[in-house]
């Protein structure tokens, strides 16, 4: 029995990877049951196999779609790219420790709130994390505010009248506004 599961999870996890995926997950449900999916649904799954070798979505897919939607939104696409780099590393099928999924690294309440059905879909993605930071910058009216808001939440900006004390806030505020500088070229 434990050959056909390994059979048929390498068959699932080829036709994935010729459909263009880049992860294949999995996991044991309380029956013992395996899952196996390229688009995790949730923070259960683990890694199965990563091939690199298969076309995805590369750098240049995305970043036209993050200039479509910069410019719908009123947003410096430079910034978008930078949140994203910070975020996700340009991995659509990123999911954090903490449960943000996709590109632009969307909690699912933030993600609800913001009308996101899709968290994995590139465009779904990338459009709800741009409404988001738009939010944020009409909010506060400061790039680097907004960008703390969109990483520890807008209460927490407004409860400490800045940037909060949190390590990891401020050193994402300095990552990104590092790479939006160098991509701006300044």
């Amino acid at each position: 029995m434990p050959i056909l599961i390994l059979v048929m999870a390498l068959s699932l996890t080829l036709d994935a990877a010729q459909a263009g995926a880049g992860k294949m997950y999995y996991f044991v449900d309380e029956e013992g049951r395996f899952h196996f999916t390229n688009r995790p649904s949730s923070t259960a799954y683990s890694v199965f196999a990563v091939f690199r070798n298969f076309p995805d979505k590369s750098r240049d897919d995305i970043m036209r779609v993050v200039r479509r939607m910069s410019r719908r939104h009123g947003v410096d696409p430079s910034l978008v790219a930078a949140v994203i780099e910070v975020e996700s590393n340009f991995e659509p099928d990123a999911i954090s420790h903490k449960g943000a999924q996709g590109l632009m690294q969307i909690m699912p309440h933030t993600g609800r709130d913001l009308g996101l059905d899709k968290p994995f879909d590139m465009e779904d993605n990338i459009e709800a994390g741009v409404k988001y930071l738009k939010m944020q910058i009409d909010r506060f009216g400061d790039k680097a505010l907004a960008l703390a808001a969109y990483n520890a939440g807008p209460k927490q900006v407004e409860r400490y009248g800045g940037i909060p004390p949190f390590p990891e806030t401020r050193q994402y505020v300095r990552k990104v506004l590092t790479i939006y500088n160098r991509l701006k070229g300044s």
